[in-house]
């Protein structure tokens, strides 16, 4: 029996396997809604609940797939699941759904949730599928706000400004002004300030990631001797 380690599932796409950080997936959604951080949760948190479910369904319904039809069938099922997504949150997060927009229908064309969906839920039995789903889903989210947090509080000094109105009351906890004088800068809000910024997160990762790799690698030869 396969026995499978859900921390190092996690670790992966949350941070080394990240779909955006490391795979570069899904870059026009997130440039295109993180001009502020609320906006990034909402759309990573109904991608994440689409990945949960197309990760369950497809794993369950694997052995009755054939290789030939199992692409189309698998576009078929995350469509089902984002149109009713999308039916969801236009009925109970009316506004959010009003400034996503086009970008929910858009989660059919994320070639995470089908690259997963391909590569692992297909392959394995359904908790670790969903598992899988749920991390991959959360990686993204992260990515979207992380991303969205620091062009909102750069471009203008706030961080997750109108989540009570687009998410629900119950959001107005996480609504900050860490600069309540702070004018902003507009240029980040911009759709050029996303790609600005993408860059130096990206830069980031990497420079934390080598520091990470030789600082163990110190530890280690320290160890031997």
């Amino acid at each position: 029996m396969q026995k499978y380690n859900y921390k190092e599932i996690f670790k992966s796409n949350m941070w080394s396997n990240n779909v955006v950080f490391a795979q570069m997936l899904a870059l026009c959604p997130l440039l295109a809604v993180t001009n502020g951080a609320t906006n990034g949760l909402g759309l990573g948190l109904i991608t994440t609940a689409v990945m949960i479910f197309s990760s369950l369904l497809i794993s369950l319904i694997r052995p009755l797939l054939t290789p030939q039809i199992r692409i189309p069938i698998f576009i078929l099922l995350i469509a089902a699941l984002v149109t009713i997504a999308d039916l969801v949150m236009n009925a109970w997060l009316h506004e959010l759904h009003k400034v996503l927009g086009l970008f929910i229908p858009l989660i059919v064309t994320n070639c995470a949730i089908l690259g997963r969906a391909e590569s692992y839920a297909s392959k394995n039995p359904w908790f670790p599928a969903v598992i899988d789903g749920i991390a991959t889903g959360l990686g993204f989210t992260f990515a979207l706000v992380l991303l969205g947090g620091f062009r909102e509080v750069i471009g203008s000094g706030t961080l997750f400004a109108n989540a009570s109105l687009l998410l629900g009351d119950n959001f107005s906890v996480i609504e900050l002004t860490p600069f309540p004088e702070y004018r902003g800068m507009l240029l980040v809000i911009l759709p050029s300030g996303g790609f600005i910024m993408l860059g130096v997160l990206l830069s980031g990762k990497r420079l934390l990631d080598t520091f990470l790799k030789n600082k163990y690698k110190e530890q280690s030869h320290c160890q031997v001797k």
